[in-house]
């Protein structure tokens, strides 16, 4: 079976997804030219990437672009086409296109977040309509399952779970490029990694480190992404001197030191659906603090990753990270299940295999319904 896939967003994602296909069969990855051309030593060798330039969203180059990266699929000849996210405005009008070879779409967000700058730019209609265009659906866990159900009236036979695979590749550059770390300092270091927005809880981690107060000597509470500026809480601190803050994108070397580093993560989303930051988290050995939103808590709690609290609850927060801080052998355990995890349920082979199980399926599926390929 030839199998297509279509990225873009999210990066590291995109990445992993192709490699764990890769690891079951060979498959031909589209995505934008200007995202990944330096990143192809990152791609498995069975996986044959097509560097396309991609337009952004508002221009009108990109009906041109459509037509280019229809006959690039039609030369292709693919069996099944995935597309890696359904935040492609211009897709919508290029599926009609491609039948009557089967389309998947992943979502990883059923509904835009609070404060998600970047996913705000498209208009609501449109993730939404990809998603029905498609016709078949991929999400990372059964709440989602439910919610893309309701959200985009689409048949459950038609709604299918993939679980995000593991984002290997920053714990690769770690033992590349850095020495073995036996010598830690005695602090103890707390990270909040990815796009710093809104529904993260910035201000509960916040509130969470002025509760602790003198409870966990050397803590460190180190902030890397983009988006909006913890500077701005500053009044909320309670030892603003415990903050190491990186308000910017992180280059990969700089990801890789700061997750090797750390001795906690920590995700007090007020409101998500899944979360890329695990599966990175996982690849070190570093165990987790979550909130129970979203697929959070049955993603934690079932493969012992780190502790589960609830939402909007700084003083909870504050109990979870210091009972981690003040219980290494705890630490160690959930930093061996979180490696084991990454390993096995999450791994490239398990992810694949899962992959390739659905592409039968739907494939089969539409031979049965009359689809013979390129017509």
């Amino acid at each position: 079976m030839r199998v297509l896939l279509i990225g873009g967003e999210p990066f590291d994602y995109t990445i992993a997804f192709a490699n764990a296909v890769a690891s079951r069969m060979p498959v031909t990855l589209i995505v934008p030219r200007d995202r990944f051309a330096a990143a192809l030593p990152f791609f498995d060798p069975q996986v044959t990437v097509r560097l396309i330039d991609w337009p952004r969203h508002r221009s009108l180059a990109n009906l041109a672009f459509l037509w280019q990266l229809t006959r690039l699929i039609r030369a292709e000849a693919p069996d099944l086409i995935h597309v890696l996210s359904n935040t492609h405005l211009w897709l919508n009008l290029a599926v009609p296109l491609w039948r009557p070879v089967p389309v998947i779409t992943t979502v990883h967000d059923v509904s835009l977040h609070p404060g998600d700058r970047d996913t705000a730019v498209l208009p609501g209609w449109a993730p939404r309509l990809m998603a029905r265009l498609s016709r078949h659906v991929v999400v990372h866990g059964p709440t989602l399952a439910r919610a893309a159900q309701r959200v985009f009236d689409i048949p459950g036979d038609r709604i299918h779970i993939l679980p995000h695979p593991a984002i290997r590749r920053y714990a690769d550059l770690a033992v590349a490029t850095q020495p073995d770390q036996t010598d830690r300092s005695d602090a103890f270091d707390v990270l909040l990694f990815g796009r710093i927005f809104a529904y993260k809880g910035l201000d509960q981690l916040i509130r969470a480190e002025h509760l602790l107060g003198d409870r966990i000597p050397g803590l460190r509470i180190t902030i890397a992404g983009r988006g909006d500026d913890p500077h701005a809480l500053r009044a909320l601190m309670g030892d603003p001197g415990r903050y190491v803050i990186h308000n910017r994108f992180i280059p990969d070397a700089e990801v890789a030191a700061l997750f090797r580093a750390t001795d906690l993560v920590v995700l007090p989303y007020t409101e998500a659906s899944q979360s890329g930051v695990l599966p990175v988290a996982a690849t070190f050995g570093v165990p987790a603090v979550v909130t129970d939103v979203g697929e959070l808590r049955a993603t934690v709690l079932p493969h012992h990753l780190g502790l589960v609290v609830p939402p909007n609850d700084p003083a909870a927060l504050a109990e979870a990270i210091a009972r981690l801080a003040q219980d290494p052998a705890l630490r160690g355990r959930h930093g061996d299940a979180a490696r084991a995890w990454a390993a096995g349920a999450i791994g490239a082979d398990r992810v694949g295999t899962l992959a390739e199980n659905l592409y039968a399926d739907v494939h089969q599926k539409a031979k049965r319904a009359g689809s013979k390929g390129w017509a």
